[in-house]
């Protein structure tokens, strides 16, 4: 049975807070005792192994993360079946295709469900945007049109929105991440 883990840090390596270096995020994982630390971009994307459940490991992070880095983030766990369900349940499969820089999955904190997820699409409305949402349980699929740069649903709209935090990674990070969790 695989134990791989994908984690998703929140808001490192960003306008030059929260900066760690991905080498020193492989060697915390190592510390910790988690098998083959590998990490992706300077974003805060970690692959590793554990038996640990990934409840029992986010808060475990991010409490490490503040004594041994200084670094105060938010950890996103998911089981290697999680992200391969998440990748499959895609509701936008022609933007993943074309404009897959344009589509981001965010990882959720907690469950949300189709009220959740009816909020955020009446926000995006009110909102007068492009973008187009679907929720599925701890994922957020958000579609982007007109690039996230500009856009006015912001992390603080949809947590809002959808009532937990999240953290999110464009469709080309999250099949790189697939594929390096299933390489291990």
């Amino acid at each position: 049975m695989s134990h791989r883990r994908i984690g998703l840090l929140r808001a490192v390596n960003v306008g030059g807070r929260n900066m760690v270096k991905m080498a020193d995020l492989r060697a915390f994982l190592a510390d910790l005792g988690l098998g083959d630390p590998q990490t992706l971009l300077q974003s805060g994307n970690i692959v590793f192994d554990s038996g640990r459940a990934p409840a029992d490991l986010e808060p475990w992070l991010e409490a490490e993360a503040r004594t041994r880095l200084g670094l105060d983030t938010t950890f996103y766990v998911r089981t290697d079946r999680e992200w391969r369900d998440a990748v499959s349940r895609n509701p936008f499969p022609e933007e993943a295709e074309s404009d897959p820089g344009h589509l981001v999955v965010y990882a959720l904190k907690h469950k949300v469900g189709v009220v959740e997820g009816r909020k955020l699409a009446q926000e995006i409305d009110r909102l007068k945007g492009p973008e187009r949402c679907q929720v599925a349980g701890q994922h957020l699929y958000l579609v982007y049109p007109a690039g996230i740069g500009t856009s006015k649903v912001t992390p603080v709209v949809i947590e809002r929105a959808l009532g937990t935090a999240g953290t999110g990674r464009n469709w080309n990070t999250v099949r790189k991440l697939l594929a390096l969790s299933q390489a291990g």
